[in-house]
């Protein structure tokens, strides 16, 4: 099936979906030309694929792959230590771009976009897909990286469309065509339905997209709950998802986790890590005013094996000092002496706002304020110097003992490479354009 025509008329909504193409290694082929053409890979810190190229993925390397694994099928590939620092760079300069065409753009990862064009084709005197592939030319052009573009009437049709022509496709689905693209397009492949619900549906005999979209409404209402409602909706041409433009400013819960190599069965440093895990999401909860009700703690063992468990909590709180007592326990249940672990992590759940939690009689409020007072100081400091410049004891161990060491220890050119001026924590928002500085 070819892409849709540039001239569409009749579009009640014209929603764009924007998705990078293999975004961490094509931005490391953009700053490092030589490495065009070759079979990349991001996750060198890691012990496993973060990314592939395509002309890895073309030999057979998939995200998740151990790199031992990836030497059998691709010998020749090029393993990279992730640079998320310089990936970054490029998303907000990609956003950039896409804001030059609309103001209503909605970053939805670090690598994808939903941007409404809707009434744009007066202002650029054309088609919708002109607008899309003025902005794909763009990208490619000044980023050195491709992306891949669906156009449609709402969100679900638009992030279909990006996905059926990658990588560098540009496809169009106007209300005319929706058809065509549903007809043999799995359910489960649709944004949103998962296994279990495509596997529900497949009991009714619904196995493709279009199936689902010509059953009635009176059906889907009896058997389906709200979000496949609305899934239902988009797919049928009706936008009923809006483009968020305005930055998330809220959380249900906020999770932190730590990939470290090697592995380790050291019982003080593996808490430790969970310590700085739990720094880092009570940072963030903070940011935001908001305190946690619940902790998640899970740790994943060398062999991919996770434990974890749920604690609740007396009170809402986004101090770690507050938590530790928590974060012990859990971890005393879950960790297993002698046993290598590869990643720890903590997740606040039942988050609240902070401002409306009600202390008892018996929460020392004394405290709580001198201990409030202390986290913002601390808070301050991290802005100014970095964060984990002012850290508790606890995590201590992570920073004596250093980070994936060994084979996998490099790091990126961008952490090495500094501007005069610049250190480890403060430097400017440049990626290391392959220059000796």
């Amino acid at each position: 099936m070819t892409t849709q025509p540039l001239t569409i008329s009749s579009w009640p909504r014209a929603i764009l979906h924007i998705d990078a193409d293999a975004f961490f290694a094509s931005c490391e082929q953009a700053i490092h030309p030589e490495l065009k053409g070759k079979p990349v890979i991001t996750g060198k810190e890691r012990g496993i694929v973060a990314a592939a190229s395509y002309e890895a993925k073309a030999k057979g390397v998939k995200r998740g792959m151990r790199l031992f694994e990836v030497k059998k099928v691709c010998p020749g590939a090029v393993i990279l230590p992730s640079d998320y620092e310089t990936y970054s760079l490029f998303s907000l300069r990609m956003f950039e771009i896409m804001r030059r065409f609309s103001p209503d753009v909605e970053e939805y990862s670090i690598d994808e976009a939903f941007v409404d064009l809707t009434g744009l084709r007066r202002s650029f005197h054309g088609s919708y897909g002109m607008i899309a592939q003025k902005m794909q030319t763009a990208i490619e052009t000044e980023l050195g990286i491709t992306v891949s573009i669906g156009v449609s009437l709402s969100k679900v049709l638009a992030k279909i469309g990006s996905k059926h022509n990658k990588p560098h496709g540009l496809t169009l689905i106007p209300g005319r065509d929706i058809h065509l693209y549903l007809d043999k397009l799995p359910v489960e492949k649709v944004w949103g339905i998962g296994a279990n619900t495509a596997t529900f549906l497949g009991k009714f005999g619904i196995t493709t997209a279009l199936q689902f979209t010509r059953k009635d409404e009176k059906f889907i209402q009896k058997h389906l709950s709200k979000p496949y409602q609305e899934i239902w909706n988009e797919l049928n041409g009706r936008s009923v998802y809006p483009v968020v433009v305005e930055s998330k400013s809220g959380y249900q819960s906020i999770s932190k986790a730590k990939t470290f190599t090697p592995a380790s069965n050291d019982e003080t440093f593996v808490y430790a890590q969970l310590v700085k895990n739990l720094e880092n999401a009570c940072i963030k909860a903070r940011r935001y005013g908001l305190a946690a009700t619940r902790l998640v703690v899970f740790l994943r063992r060398q062999d991919f094996k996770d434990s974890g468990v749920e604690i609740k909590l007396s009170a809402p709180t986004a101090y770690p000092v507050y938590l530790f007592g928590a974060l012990r326990e859990g971890f005393d249940h879950i960790y297993t002496p002698r046993e290598l672990y590869r990643q720890t992590g903590v997740v606040l759940a039942g988050l609240v706002p902070e401002i409306g939690v009600q202390y008892t009689l018996f929460d020392d409020i004394a405290r709580i304020d001198k201990l409030a007072k202390i986290y913002s100081a601390v808070d301050s400091l991290s802005w100014k110097f970095g964060k984990h410049s002012v850290h508790h004891a606890a995590s201590l161990p992570v920073k004596l003992q250093g980070q994936h060491e060994g084979d996998r220890g490099d790091v990126p050119q961008r952490k090495t490479g500094l501007f005069k001026g610049e250190n480890r924590r403060q430097r400017l928002g440049l990626p290391v354009l392959n220059v000796k500085v």
